[in-house]
């Protein structure tokens, strides 16, 4: 569930979302959202993966979003995966969203959204812009159902969301999400790699 921050120093209070990540059954990291009042975003992401003691997979990822009215005003992402590197700045131009990796420049909707599980506008779009490539993916979005999901060990009636995502018809990412059925928070996140491995999100 939402953790509210207080800010003592001046009154601000931040909405954080702090995961532990599983592959399968095995802790190998956490990603942690913080949003603030101004609705800058801020996301870290830091994974190790271990195959008998040795980092077989290790991933860094930090990102910072700027927005307003649902839409985004800026974006700051840097993944470090494995041993290679990707900086992906995005701004909203007068007419537009400009976005690009160091190697291509894209220009999108001026109302642009990325995987921002927090906010469940996302489950309205008919694409997604992901901060770690900038690869602006069409997404499909199908409503499972209410479901009990236990949440920091709590039994919690949510509603589950599956979201598929493709570029140029290649499927790029299977996601599960999980919302409260009352205040509709952020609860879960269940991720199916090209490998098929399952990654888990649990609310620390």
């Amino acid at each position: 569930m939402t953790a509210l921050i207080a800010l003592a120093s001046n009154s601000i209070y931040a909405k954080e979302w702090a995961f532990d990540v599983y592959l399968d059954k095995s802790k190998i990291g956490e990603h942690i959202f913080t949003l603030s009042e101004d609705k800058t975003l801020t996301s870290r992401a830091k994974f190790n993966v271990k195959v008998l003691f040795i980092n077989a997979y290790q991933y860094d990822h930090q990102a910072i979003e700027t927005w307003d009215n649902n839409c985004l005003k800026s974006l700051e992402a840097d993944t470090l995966e494995n041993k290679t590197k990707t900086i992906v700045r995005g701004l909203r131009r007068s007419n537009h969203f400009e976005v690009g990796n160091g190697k291509n420049t894209q220009n999108l909707p001026i109302c642009t959204m990325t995987f921002a599980y927090w906010n469940q506008k996302i489950l309205a779009q008919s694409n997604l812009l992901n901060p770690q490539n900038a690869e602006f993916l069409d997404v499909s979005i199908k409503k499972i159902g209410a479901e009990v999901l236990d949440v920091k060990g709590k039994a919690t009636e949510t509603l589950h969301y599956k979201l598929n995502a493709s570029l140029h018809g290649k499927p790029k990412l299977n996601i599960e999400l999980w919302y409260t059925a009352d205040h509709q928070e952020w609860v879960g996140l269940k991720s199916i790699t090209p490998e098929g491995y399952n990654i888990y999100y649990k609310l620390k």
